[in-house]
């Protein structure tokens, strides 16, 4: 897979787009600035977006590809961010460091998403943030983007047991239209969460 992203991430233009995700640029809007961390953050538009508006940013991803792409976008908006090569088996943080998580389709093996979702709830401040958008099981069939693997998608039940031990979980699973780059373009299935520490 670390080659899948290396190839996908060696292309010059930005394949999700520069510009934040939107559930992310909402919600970054409603917190007080601090510490964030963005596993598995790609390109680095989230990352960078954050940065511009304060935040202590961390990120990580395991294609060298994408830090690279991550750190030329944020010397070109003049902003500085800590981005990591690692997988998720890697990279350590304290516990309790990070004032929000942020986790932007992020999909991954399903017999390690729940052991990769609680270790980051680890990382997370009592009371800290965790975002995460990423493509429903109703995705599976459509061309907008995403895993083609089922059991790589979300689904709420699955989320809210990986997730048990925040508080005030909110979760929304709806139809959108995306435009992120030439990879998420169109009608998608996608779920929202947000919850607290």
């Amino acid at each position: 897979m670390k080659e899948f992203w290396n190839e996908r991430y060696a292309k010059e233009s930005y394949v999700y787009g520069t510009s934040p995700n939107a559930f992310f640029k909402e919600q970054l809007s409603l917190l007080d600035m601090g510490t964030i961390l963005l596993p598995a953050e790609g390109e680095g538009r989230n990352a960078v977006y954050a940065a511009k508006l304060g935040w202590d940013v961390y990120a990580f991803d395991y294609s060298a590809q994408a830090q690279h792409k991550a750190i030329k976008l944020s010397e070109e908006r003049r902003v500085s961010i800590h981005y990591e090569v690692a997988s998720f088996d890697e990279i350590t943080f304290k516990p309790d460091f990070f004032d929000c998580i942020a986790l932007f389709f992020v999909h991954v093996h399903p017999d390690e998403r729940k052991t990769y979702h609680r270790k980051i709830v680890e990382w997370l401040k009592l009371g800290g943030t965790l975002l995460l958008e990423g493509f429903s099981k109703e995705q599976i069939n459509k061309p907008s983007g995403g895993p083609k693997n089922i059991n790589m998608l979300f689904s709420e039940k699955e989320l809210t047991d990986d997730f048990n031990t925040l508080r005030h979980i909110e979760i929304y699973d709806f139809n959108t239209h995306l435009d992120e780059g030439s990879f998420h373009q169109g009608e998608a299935s996608v779920i929202r969460m947000k919850g607290i520490k």
